[in-house]
Order: C-alpha cells, then sequence, then structure tokens
C-alpha cells in the first residue's frame, strides 16, 4: 500500500510517498481503508520532532480519520467490513491508504454522513465542545469571543457556541476570513492585524477587541492562537470571565497575572486528549452531541481544500502558514 512517510526530521518537503506492506490487525483492532485523514496542528510539529510524541521514523503523519472497516480483529466487538466509522490515531499513520484501529474507540460514521466532512470533525469540534461546555461554562445569552475565528476549530466555536445561545463576536485576520465566520453565523465580526505588535500596537488591539465584545466584556474567549493577541484579549474579558487557551501558533503568550487579579477572571487550560482518556463517558456524550448538531445542520465542518495522498505535505505546509479557511483534508 502507498503511505506519506516522515523519513527525517524537517518540513513538509522531506515527506516521501513510498510502498509498505500493509498492516493487519491484532485482537481488539480494526483494518480500515482510509477514506480521508483531516491535517492538524500536531502534523505540522511531529515531522518537525517538534511535538511532544516523537515516533520512530519511518511514520506517516495524520492521526484524525474516516475509514471503512476491512478485516476485523478478533474480541473487536460488533463490527463488520463494510462500516464507516471515525476514529482517532494515537500514533498516527493516517496518510496512508489503509490504517489500523482500536474498536473501542472508533465512532460510527451514520449512514449519509459525508466522510470528508467526517475527517474535518473530531479534533476541532471535540476540542471545541469541552472547551466552551466542560472550561468555558458558556451560557445562553453570554459573549463568546473568538480568536482565529474562520481556523478549523474557529469555526467551531463560532457554530457550538452559536448553538449554545451564545452572542459570537470573531476575530479574524482578513476579509475571506472575515465572510466565512460570518457564514459560520457569527453575530459580530472584527479584523485585526497581524503582529507582531509594539506597544502602541498591543494597546490598539486590546482596545478593537474591548469595542467589539461591548462594555461588559467577553465572558469567554476561545483562544487558539496565542502570542500577542493572548493578552490584548484577556485585556476585553468580562468579570468573572474565562480565557480558554486552546492552542498557540501564533508563540507562546506571557501573560500579566495582574489582570486576572483586576477581573476576578479565569485562566483555563484545554487539553482535550488527556480529558478523553480520563472522562470517555463525558466525551462520549459531546460525541453524540456533535453528531446530532451535525445531523440537524447546526454544525458543519469547513472542508478548506481537499488534496491527494502524494500532495499531503501541501496540505501540511498550507496549515503551517495559517492560510486555510476551514480544515484542509487528504483523501488517498
Amino acid at each position: 500500500m502507498k503511505a506519506l512517510l516522515s523519513v527525517r526530521p524537517g518540513g513538509p518537503d522531506t515527506l516521501q510517498l513510498s510502498d509498505i506492506e500493509m498492516p493487519r490487525p491484532a485482537p481488539g483492532e480494526l483494518c480500515v481503508r482510509v477514506l480521508a485523514c483531516g491535517i492538524n496542528y500536531p502534523d505540522v510539529l511531529i515531522i518537525e520532532d517538534k511535538y511532544q510524541f516523537k515516533p520512530p521514523r519511518p511514520f506517516a503523519p495524520g492521526s484524525e480519520i474516516t475509514g471503512e472497516v476491512e478485516e476485523v480483529g478478533e474480541g473487536a466487538g460488533d463490527w463488520r467490513p463494510g462500516d464507516r466509522l471515525i476514529a482517532l490515531l494515537r500514533d498516527g499513520g493516517g496518510l496512508a491508504e489503509q490504517a489500523v484501529v482500536k474498536a473501542n474507540t472508533a465512532i460510527r460514521l451514520p449512514e449519509g454522513f459525508d466522510p470528508v466532512e467526517g475527517a474535518a470533525l473530531m479534533l476541532t469540534y471535540a476540542t471545541t465542545i469541552h472547551a466552551l461546555v466542560d472550561r468555558g461554562r458558556l451560557q445562553p445569552g453570554q459573549t463568546l469571543l473568538v480568536l482565529g475565528a474562520a481556523g478549523g476549530v474557529g469555526l467551531a466555536a463560532v457554530e457550538i457556541g452559536k448553538a449554545m445561545g451564545a452572542k459570537v463576536i470573531a476575530a479574524v485576520s482578513d476579509n475571506a476570513k472575515a465572510a466565512a465566520a460570518g457564514d459560520a453565523g457569527a453575530d459580530h465580526v472584527m479584523i485585526y492585524s497581524r503582529g507582531p505588535f509594539d506597544k502602541d500596537g498591543q494597546r490598539a488591539l486590546a482596545a478593537s477587541f474591548k469595542e467589539a465584545v461591548g462594555p461588559e466584556g467577553a465572558h469567554v474567549i476561545y483562544d487558539p492562537v496565542g502570542g500577542d493577541y493572548s493578552e490584548a484579549a484577556l485585556r476585553a474579558i468580562a468579570w468573572e470571565g474565562r480565557h480558554l487557551v486552546v492552542g498557540f501558533p501564533a508563540g507562546i503568550p506571557r501573560l500579566p497575572l495582574n489582570i486576572p487579579l483586576l477581573k476576578s477572571c479565569d485562566v483555563c487550560g484545554v487539553f482535550w486528549g488527556a480529558f478523553m482518556e480520563r472522562d470517555p463517558e463525558g466525551h462520549l456524550r459531546h460525541v453524540a452531541q456533535l453528531l446530532d448538531w451535525w445531523a440537524q445542520g447546526r454544525i458543519r465542518p469547513r472542508v478548506d481544500t481537499v488534496y491527494a495522498l502524494a500532495e499531503g505535505g501541501q496540505a501540511i505546509a498550507q496549515l503551517a502558514a495559517r492560510s486555510a479557511i476551514g480544515k484542509l483534508v487528504v483523501c488517498p
């Protein structure tokens, strides 16, 4: 079978399309034909050896797939060949024609649901529903400020925020992204300039966030961006608000702790992978809610571009450049 392999540390240009042996399922596992693989920011880091998990080479990146069951391992439950599923691959391997999935972690893809969109669902929407429900305690009528609102998790936050009854303020960096956030249902969209910012630029950015969210401030800030944007957004938080730390592709911020003191607010980390392992029942409740919202049309994963397997490096490069609107997906 074909697989796109990381053969040495480096950027997307170091990936090689190779022939490797087809996998076989061990007990409790499924061998699936990969229908689609979502690209996520850890894929950018892992091929450069900058991620916390460093698999032995050669390896295929990609951890979020939809697939069709081809072979069922012993003790893998009631799965049958031909069943379609959504799966997360702990050790990667999604940028390949076949993959092995742990049967007890796979989610059935409902009939009629697009497998390309399904490969763009789990990491973005499951991270976001955990963030907004469990960590942010978002309530109907509250104001939600979403940074990076046209990326995969950003659009998920706009849609889920609206599904939860919040007033959603989307912050993006250009007009095309503003249009996407508006299409996703944002109540108001603001465009900020790209950093880095000097002190005057930082003050101006904070002022623009304050103007966008209104005098009461943002009850919840969804921050998958980091860098200079985090402090500016935190200065626009409401009394007892919650600033959700989701990621920092713009850099790891250093927040002045006088702001949480003066606003009596929380800075909350969002580590969805650990939540999924520590509270699998809570995770499955969230997944059931997401599938219900998806069926109702209240959320719908937006896919920017679909790449062929040989073009998987281009997908990773586009994500690294932060130019995607929504998710990037590779279809073997």
